[in-house]
């Protein structure tokens, strides 16, 4: 071996410890600042709940920070009363609480104190509980920041809802903005509701629990704005037509369907026995190791559809697939669809295969475009995490 290679091995070592350690290090900023947050939140809880304080003493304490800590950031009376919030919201973590007891130094009796610092309670020291929930996702809690946490608490109501965004965030690195968009989509109800037949046609049920999980019964394709292409009746407008749309706009697509696809090509060439055929759309998913087709429907869900996405999976399986890859899934995606009867009809079917539906920009209520992110700034913040 080289010296070069020799080097290039170390400097590998040595920028993959950087990292870790970067990320390491980042991990437990957050969470340090998270416990700080969930101090102080607990500490004006007690003092402002309880009477302790007057009235105005959040926008009063807030002013003298300001004052004595120039240039201090993200202790507004606002920010002051969403710390108190975070904790009141996820008292159940507490573990004073769930003992029954609340310790000396952060009970509501204590005033502020100027001078004699000893007095003073450490609020960023906090050992926070597991509560008595199954899966209660701990580490993703502390893993996603503040700013995260308040969006869940502000626009989520159940426990279980609430921790699915926590996972979420967590195994998807989800900005602010694409934490909105999920919660606007109402992805809680509809991850895992597809139609499909995974449980009967993939071998090891760890598998098929992961791609129950990997796709939702409903996709807002909201790029996808019918008033501005150039077609002259909405009504004619076919997969064609939406397939373009989506190609232009690839990368909102894979972040529309989650995690780990990448997207292999359109109109993808299946060239058996003489036969030509076309998969609308090809990608690859690393969870699951498979091949993902996707065939595009305008119209309501018919049987039919099953048939040509399960003669593309076979050409798939015996001419496409890797020796180390698991069976390929299909997808239809269609317009409208009975769930009871495609839930039926599919399980006749020896492919793995679900069936979802999509909105566009036409379909969706202004109630709920609203509360999308713009798409021009979805784009500028999946260029900036690129770069």
């Amino acid at each position: 071996m080289s010296e070069i290679q020799n080097y290039s091995e170390a400097v590998q070592i040595i920028k993959s410890a950087i990292l870790q350690s970067q990320y390491d290090a980042a991990k437990t900023v957050n969470e340090k600042q998270l416990m700080l947050y969930y101090g102080i939140g607990k500490y004006i809880s007690l003092n402002s709940r309880n009477g302790f304080w007057g009235k105005g003493a959040i926008d009063a304490i807030s002013e003298q920070l300001d004052k004595e800590l120039p240039g201090l950031r993200g202790f507004t009376s606002r920010n002051l009363r969403y710390m108190r919030t975070f904790y009141e919201e996820w008292e159940i973590l507490d573990s004073t609480k769930q003992a029954g007891q609340i310790p000396e130094k952060t009970s509501g009796s204590l005033e502020l104190v100027n001078s004699k610092t000893e007095n003073i309670p450490d609020l960023s020291i906090w050992n926070l509980q597991v509560p008595n929930y199954n899966d209660f996702p701990m580490d993703a809690f502390l893993h996603i920041g503040f700013t995260h946490h308040r969006v869940i608490l502000g626009k989520v109501k159940s426990l279980d809802e609430r921790m699915f965004y926590i996972r979420r965030c967590a195994n998807e690195h989800f900005t602010v903005e694409a934490l909105k968009s999920s919660i606007a989509a109402d992805d809680y109800h509809h991850q895992g509701n597809l139609p499909n037949n995974f449980a009967r046609t993939l071998s090891a049920s760890q598998q098929a629990l992961k791609a129950i999980g990997t796709f939702k019964d409903e996709y807002l394709l909201d790029y996808i704005n019918v008033e501005e292409l150039d077609v002259r009746d909405t009504a004619d407008i076919d997969e064609k037509v939406v397939e373009n749309a989506i190609i232009h706009n690839v990368k909102n697509f894979i972040l529309t369907f989650g995690k780990d696809f990448a997207f292999i090509r359109n109109q993808y060439h299946l060239d058996a026995f003489g036969e030509d055929q076309y998969i609308d759309l090809l990608f690859f998913n690393r969870e699951l190791n498979c091949l993902v087709a996707v065939e595009l429907k305008r119209g309501k869900f018919k049987t039919s559809y099953l048939g040509q996405l399960q003669g593309y999976l076979s050409v798939l399986d015996g001419y496409e697939r890797k020796p180390h890859e698991n069976p390929a899934i299909g997808i239809i995606l269609c317009k409208d669809m009975n769930k009871s009867f495609v839930d039926y009809v599919i399980q006749d079917y020896a492919k793995p295969m679900g069936v979802a539906t999509y909105k566009t920009s036409k379909d969706m209520s202004e109630e709920l475009r609203r509360a999308l992110p713009n798409i021009e700034d979805l784009k500028r913040l999946l260029d900036e995490n690129e770069e």
